[in-house]
């Protein structure tokens, strides 16, 4: 097939939307001339604009739970004069699978999930045991059904352009400097139990300003009390950013931080992209899964036994697993990277 147009219905999380990159350069390996366009949230356009293998974003406007079969119809009509040859849909939900079928896209692959037969016509049954990593399920699906994935596999590189981070650093009145850029994400957006305790974070931040680091904090606007209460307890010697920020001009400021230090969030997965030295601490999460995808890192959990839950919030209401992770932990990590 020459020039194969390849539809790629992404994912409604950040991290899961880095990790996909994983999939892009994969099919870019297989084919160099391989179209790939994708179908996703508005706020991922940044994402995707910093990935050299997708040519295009089609924003879809509705919300990670909303159905509205009638509008999935009308989208997926509205490509067909793409003339797609493939489809790939990395999630699970029956709802994801209607635009490439509305589309009309010959070859329609993705995980057996909900009821989606039918709708999809390259179903494949999913070994986790075989895959357990999220950028090896998302990059099967880019295979020939049956065909065997690499044991390496390329990790996402979100590229930055020199003109782009000048232009955020000016905005914010920022400026590179001679000394060491700090950048902390206390946020996580799926529950406290993925959060470290803020005050520890602010603890941190003491040392390193106490030894002339600069330090920048990031995160989305349900951060900033977070972030309010880390500049309470430093004297208000941070810079804080969350939710200032657009996710585009994140990314390019983290592209300057010497150091990351974060919770299990997309933020931990857009450091890593980066290749940002990183300090990421595990609570109710598991790095077994979606790991940060980088060498240049230090992963921190304690693996209580009560550990990994995932649960949004400590189901014992102690959350040892992040109270019991001291900061000199956090600081002896920022030691060894």
């Amino acid at each position: 097939m020459q020039n194969p147009k390849i539809l790629i219905i992404g994912p409604a999380w950040v991290g899961d939307m880095v990790m996909a990159q994983t999939l892009f350069k994969h099919i870019k390996a297989t084919d160099p001339n391989s179209i790939i366009d994708v179908m996703a949230p508005g706020w991922s356009q940044p994402l995707l604009e910093r990935m050299p293998e997708v040519r295009q974003a089609h924003i879809m406007p509705l919300g990670h739970g909303a159905l509205d079969l009638k509008k999935r119809w009308q989208l997926g009509s509205a490509l067909r004069t793409e003339k797609y040859d493939q489809a790939i849909v990395l999630p699970n939900s029956w709802k994801s699978a209607i635009i490439p079928f509305a589309a009309r896209i010959p070859l329609r692959t993705g995980w057996r999930g909900e009821f989606r037969f039918g709708l999809l016509n390259d179903i494949r049954y999913l070994d986790k045991k075989k895959l357990p990593l999220m950028i090896q399920r998302f990059a099967a699906l880019g295979l020939a059904k049956n065909a065997e994935l690499a044991a390496s596999l390329a990790h996402p590189a979100l590229q930055v352009s020199d003109e782009n981070v000048a232009a955020t650093l000016a905005k914010f009145h920022l400026q590179k400097s001679s000394q060491p850029i700090i950048a902390l994400c206390p946020g996580a957006e799926f529950g406290p139990a993925k959060r470290w305790p803020t005050e520890y974070f602010a603890q941190v931040a003491q040392e390193k300003i106490a030894e002339g680091a600069v330090i920048w904090i990031f995160g989305s606007v349900k951060d900033q009390p977070i972030a309010a209460e880390i500049q309470r307890l430093t004297n208000h010697a941070c810079v804080d950013l969350t939710g200032r920020t657009t996710l585009g001009e994140a990314i390019d400021l983290i592209s300057l931080a010497q150091i990351v230090i974060s919770n299990d969030s997309g933020l931990m997965h857009i450091a890593a992209s980066l290749n940002r030295p990183l300090v990421v601490i595990y609570g109710s999460s598991s790095p077994r899964f979606t790991p940060p995808l980088t060498d240049r890192v230090e992963i921190l959990s304690l693996q209580l036994s009560c550990s990994p839950c995932f649960k949004r919030e400590c189901p014992l209401t102690h959350l040892k697993c992040l109270r019991d992770l001291a900061p000199e932990r956090v600081l002896q990590a920022m030691g060894k990277l």
